[in-house]
């Protein structure tokens, strides 16, 4: 099992901030860097930044880019740009975002949004290589195809099994990734890895950390799939509250510490092993840790290093 980092792009926090600990990510040599997006930064413009300051084994994870909203040639600019400004090798994630993102902040309909996942990846894979496809080539050098899909829904997983080197897997508990990846595995096609975001705070000042960490849940709580999710791990009375619509204040204070963890690698160092090995006892191959940032603890450093030795503690046992 390895263990990658990814950046928070945490909205309570200066958005700069990120470039410091994509930078400690590198010092600390942990073997992949996942850059997303947000409502700051662009991810192709975040990773070219902070590409000259990481280390040249280094691999950079770029998205996942909503694919009803860039299209695969944008995509594969993107990702040749990057690599070529960088030195880096870069991966490509896809994925079909949420409503809010799609429909409201771009004004794009999601409709189609299983199949356009499964045209991107076949598109994106062909451009990367340096294929024409509706008309256009990269003019820029090849990069080795790596196509990572983001998958929930039964049409994303069909999708990764035929199409992805790698299928992620967003805020899981370690049974609920399990199933995934069970129906991975059931499906026709390739055998890609499996990676699962955690969210994490390791050893550093937890209660900011959790309050943090539950604003990143708290969107969550209600959409299909991850509400029934939440239901088996005992949470059914904070996702009936949600369903009611109350003011955001009153929902984050209704989250417990423990709706957090069933998500996340959060404690000192031996829970985060144990979290981590019940990933991996799930079928998970690589664990993305998200690192929480906050004023005890800014740019999660000390996450970071607790997960450093943790990694280094997966290496040795491999």
């Amino acid at each position: 099992m390895s263990i990658e980092i990814s950046l928070g792009l945490w909205q309570d926090r200066p958005p700069a901030e990120a470039l410091g600990t994509a930078r400690l990510a590198g010092e600390l040599g942990f073997p992949a860097l996942w850059i997303g997006e947000m409502a700051t930064y662009d991810a192709f413009a975040l990773a070219a930044a902070a590409g000259p300051a990481l280390p040249p084994a280094t691999r950079l994870v770029l998205g996942p880019f909503a694919v009803t909203v860039r299209d695969p040639m944008m995509i594969a600019m993107g990702a040749a740009s990057v690599a070529a400004l960088t030195g880096l090798s870069v991966s490509v994630a896809l994925g079909t975002s949420s409503p809010v993102v799609v429909e409201q902040w771009h004004g794009r309909s999601r409709a189609g949004s299983a199949q356009a996942l499964e045209t991107a990846a076949r598109s994106v894979r062909a451009l990367l290589a340096g294929e024409r496809v509706g008309g256009y080539r990269l003019r820029l050098p090849p990069v080795e195809p790596d196509i990572v899909v983001a998958a929930f829904g039964p049409r994303a997983v069909t999708t990764a099994a035929r199409h992805a080197d790698r299928m992620v897997l967003n805020l899981l508990d370690p049974p609920t990734a399990g199933d995934l990846v069970r129906r991975l595995r059931a499906a026709d096609g390739r055998r890609p890895r499996v990676a699962a975001w955690a969210p994490a705070a390791i050893g550093s000042d937890l209660p900011a950390a959790y309050e943090q960490l539950r604003r990143g849940v708290v969107g969550y709580l209600a959409a299909p799939g991850y509400c029934d999710m939440f239901v088996r791990a005992g949470f059914g009375d904070v996702v009936e509250f949600a369903r009611t619509g109350p003011h955001p204040r009153e929902l984050l204070a209704a989250i417990p510490d423990a709706l957090v963890d069933a998500v996340g690698v959060v404690g000192d160092r031996d829970a985060a092993r144990q979290r981590i090995a019940a990933y991996r006892e799930h079928g998970v191959d690589d664990v993305v840790l998200v690192p929480a940032s906050t004023d005890a603890d800014p740019l999660g450093a000390a996450t970071l290093a607790a997960a450093r030795e943790l990694l280094r503690e997966c290496d040795a046992a491999t």
